[in-house]
């Protein structure tokens, strides 16, 4: 058996760690700071033919909480489909009951994806109480101005 190492602590760095663990729960009474004013979220679940993203936000807009399919770990062409987006809303699902935004979710659906409606399936049935549904696919309109006629 090698040396025994005794470790001692200076109080610089015992500063250092309290710094460490002040900061941390700064983090956290900021984030509960950002959900206290409000009364509920918003989320939004944009799914296209790769992927399918969720995003919390609080009433004002801030994020709160986002995840992926990618990021839940789903690789490939697995993260199109609509069991992954199911899971997504799983966590996100999760996401708001750990931080309190429950009381009125607002759910805003873009996109053309295979995950829309199971994401949104998913999280009702979460138990989150989802008070709107809309659909904000951007569509176009008659598109860009065409090019002048060529006159030879």
């Amino acid at each position: 058996m090698g040396k025994k190492h005794i470790i001692e602590t200076n109080q610089e760095e015992l500063a250092k760690e309290q710094e460490k663990i002040d900061k941390a729960v700064n983090k956290e009474v900021k984030v509960k700071s950002a959900v206290s004013g409000t009364q509920g979220g918003k989320i939004y679940i944009s799914s296209s033919y790769n992927n399918t993203i969720l995003t919390l936000t609080n009433s004002k807009g801030q994020v709160l909480a986002w995840k992926s399919a990618g990021s839940v770990g789903f690789k490939g062409t697995k993260k199109s489909t609509s069991f992954a987006a199911s899971r997504v809303a799983e966590t996100i699902a999760n996401a708001c009951k750990k931080i309190g935004v429950v009381d009125r979710i607002e759910v805003l659906v873009k996109g053309i994806g295979a995950g829309r409606e199971s994401a949104v399936r998913t999280l009702i049935a979460q138990g989150l109480n989802v008070v709107s549904i809309k659909d904000v696919t951007p569509i176009p309109h008659n598109g860009c101005r065409q090019k002048k006629v060529r006159r030879v």
